[in-house]
């Protein structure tokens, strides 16, 4: 079964992405913390990094330089080889 994913940019066609499996436990791997630019995004995040710390989670901090365009790739190739999930902070 292929699962079809919206993809939020303002490309005319998404292109079809496979899902991948979720994990049962964030225990030993590291959580990506993308903060998009959107105000108090943050604010979110920060407190999404405190309680995963406590946690003994460990986590990674990216950023895209403004929330009006897509990620450049070397912050989501960064993403891809340090993480093994990944927050994306959206707020207004």
């Amino acid at each position: 079964m292929t699962t079809i994913l919206l993809d939020p940019t303002a490309a005319r066609a998404s292109p079809a992405r496979q899902r991948v499996a979720g994990h049962r436990s964030l225990e030993g791997l590291t959580v990506g913390l993308l903060d998009i630019r959107k105000r108090q995004g943050d604010v979110v995040l920060d407190h999404l990094e405190r309680l995963l710390g406590e946690r003994g989670i460990r986590t990674g901090r990216y950023a895209k330089p403004t929330f009006t365009k897509p990620a450049p790739g070397a912050v989501i190739d960064r993403i891809a080889t340090e993480c093994d999930a990944v927050v994306e902070g959206l707020a207004d």
